[in-house]
């Protein structure tokens, strides 16, 4: 007996932000989810599965229309051709009172109730499958103390979105305890709602195997699903590599980086391994470069130098497809900033101003607000909500202003490039 255990496919994710990356493969990025689940499909096929456990999650949210239902649809009834069933619970983002569109499953699929927890069994198999649907996305109880005691004589199966005792990233959802999971007697405890994989418990076997299509730069690694065979009363499992767009977040420290040409090599270098173990994928990478080196003055002169040079390079790569998301700076100029601060010109001055503020939370906090209040009025409403709330789906990580590091790094980003065009070569100290 062989089965796939999924989860969290959020399927028709709206990875929101797109637009404002110039040369972004906006069609390839937001078509990930569902070319995902037709590589999960095209596996389930190939390895002539049983059946298909989904742990929760399937839609990202309400259908903007019928076209993802009838997508989704048209993935279970390849499925059903093959004589392949599919057993799904509903999580927080698809639960029964958020998909307010319904078009009829095919008969190879059961949803699992939202009232109750429920066994379906699968008399062939020697299986029994328990699961119990979130009823509205907010589900704050433990849903386990509801599901029956395992099937004597079967292979049980539990089916359950939960974030278990808490898990950091992660809303609180249908709580519970390794220990309750094991007081069912289950062989087998499908979990979803955890985006990246995990092995709870391998006695039973309790497992989280992430979202089988990362959506954004925080949800990087290899993402896929779960191939469980179950053969003379022996388990075993193996992760399976599924996602068509593979993110990465790479640091490169430039200490010893002198010139852009070798900037441009190191970048190339990292990238083509980094790269180099996934596959046939499109590689999203959000590079940061960091550390002390004089590039950092040649930055503050021309802004926009070295993630153009990062962007140069990743042309280089051979043999796979690398997308920059965002180049990120943390560098620091080989300036000596204590001597700097000591001084009685302007450059001591700033120095001293910039150690002032940061020791000052509400003036930090009132002067980065001021200084960016034209700005802020300019941008989008998805923006400003990405800088004031942490929202799980959001393409990038904007600096959030009631975020005291966050105010830091910009208060000492913009110190740093003071310093670097102040002292420039024909800049008057």
């Amino acid at each position: 007996m062989r089965f796939i255990h999924t989860a969290d496919l959020h399927i028709d994710s709206p990875l929101r932000g797109l637009s404002r990356y110039d040369g972004a493969p906006l069609e390839r990025l937001r078509s990930a989810t569902r070319r995902a689940l037709e590589r999960l499909v095209d596996l389930a096929l190939d390895e002539q599965v049983d059946f298909v456990v989904i742990a929760g999650d399937l839609y990202d949210r309400d259908w903007q229309d019928f076209h993802t239902g009838l997508f989704v649809r048209e993935q279970m009834v390849r499925l059903g051709r093959q004589g392949i069933r599919v057993f799904i619970v509903q999580g927080n983002h698809d639960a029964r009172g958020v998909i307010t569109r319904q078009i009829p499953w095919p008969d190879n699929v059961k949803v699992f109730s939202s009232r109750a927890a429920e066994t379906h069994r699968l008399e062939d198999l020697g299986v029994a499958i328990h699961g119990h649907s979130f009823p509205d996305r907010e589900v704050p109880e433990d849903l386990v103390p509801g599901y029956p005691q395992a099937v004597p004589g079967c292979f049980n199966i539990g089916l359950l979105h939960t974030s278990l005792t808490g898990i950091g990233g992660h809303d609180t959802y249908a709580p519970t305890t390794l220990q309750a999971l094991r007081s069912k007697g289950y062989d087998y405890w499908a979990l979803g709602h955890v985006h990246a994989r995990q092995v709870v418990c391998e006695q039973p076997r309790v497992v989280f195997p992430g979202n089988l299509q990362g959506r954004h730069a925080r949800e990087t690694g290899s993402k896929g699903c779960e191939l469980v065979t179950v053969e003379g009363g022996q388990m075993s499992a193996r992760f399976v590599p599924l996602a068509v767009v593979r993110w990465h977040q790479i640091g490169i420290d430039l200490r010893a980086v002198q010139t852009l040409d070798a900037l441009a090599a190191l970048v190339t270098q990292t990238l083509q391994v980094a790269a180099a173990e996934a596959g046939d994928v499109l590689h999203a990478v959000r590079v940061v470069l960091s550390g002390e080196t004089p590039l950092h003055s040649l930055e503050a002169r021309q802004p926009g130098t070295l993630a153009a040079a990062v962007q140069a390079a990743s042309q280089d790569v051979s043999g796979v497809e690398v997308w920059i998301e965002q180049v990120r700076l943390g560098l620091r100029s080989p300036l000596e900033r204590t001597h700097l601060g000591q001084g009685a010109d302007a450059l001591g001055e700033l120095v001293r101003w910039v150690d002032l503020l940061a020791q000052d939370r509400p003036a930090l906090e009132e002067f980065c607000r001021a200084a960016l209040a034209d700005v802020l009025g300019k941008l989008p409403a998805e923006v400003l909500a990405d800088m004031t709330h942490e929202t799980a789906d959001a393409l990038t990580d904007m600096p959030r202003l009631e975020d005291e590091a966050a105010l830091l790094a910009l208060l000492q980003d913009a110190e740093s490039t003071l310093l670097a065009r102040l002292t420039a070569p024909g800049v008057p100290a």
